[in-house]
């Protein structure tokens, strides 16, 4: 938990990430130099902390191990869409059909009731043991809303090596933080000191 904590400090959200909860959520599993890689949904303590930093699930929702692997596979389709469309190419089937089968758990309607007491009303209904498909809808959506809206032009992988968190770009920007673009010219600073010199 610690661990999970420390790595949210110390690498701010991605740019685009504020705007968009499914960029925030494909970036949580993160690839740090060294060939150190962190999961914020790791276990199911971590993914619950997750989702309630994030609205998406109370404090104490409890959740369980099949639940927080459902939500790593979900991340791992999402990634996969994000980068067929940061490449130009067609995703796999099964990314696809992992989102729209997360979109159609939950109904985006207030569903028709009728009671003596209320007659006929809508009311959209969440009871307890729909939290996961409420959130793995969400996220779903927000994914979608992303991959088919304007900013999705924007859309890009960080260029700091081994990082693997997705963006939206800002001008001539192509890193995630502050960091990550310091590594980058680092790298370029080094590259032209030792490159050989022509005589």
């Amino acid at each position: 938990m610690r661990e999970t904590l420390a790595v949210e400090s110390v690498l701010p959200p991605a740019p685009g990430a504020e705007r968009y909860l499914a960029l925030d959520f494909v970036n949580s599993a993160i690839a740090l130099p060294g060939g150190q890689f962190v999961d914020l949904l790791g276990s199911p303590e971590a993914t619950n902390q997750w989702l309630a930093n994030r609205d998406l699930a109370p404090a104490d929702a409890g959740v369980q191990e099949m639940c927080a692997t459902q939500l790593r596979v979900l991340r791992e389709h999402l990634r996969a869409l994000f980068a067929a469309y940061v490449a130009g190419l067609i995703p796999v089937p099964a990314a696809l059909s992992a989102v729209n089968d997360a979109l159609s758990r939950v109904p985006t309607a207030a569903l028709l009731h009728w009671d003596e007491k209320n007659g006929p009303h809508r009311t959209a209904v969440c009871p307890p043991n729909e939290i996961l498909d409420r959130a793995l809808a969400t996220l779903a959506a927000d994914a979608a809303d992303l991959l088919t809206g304007p900013d999705a032009e924007s859309l890009t992988t960080c260029d700091s090596a081994p990082c693997n968190r997705y963006l939206l770009r800002h001008g001539r920007r192509h890193w995630c933080s502050t960091r990550c673009g310091d590594r980058v010219r680092a790298a370029r600073a080094y590259a032209r000191r030792t490159q050989p010199k022509a005589v």
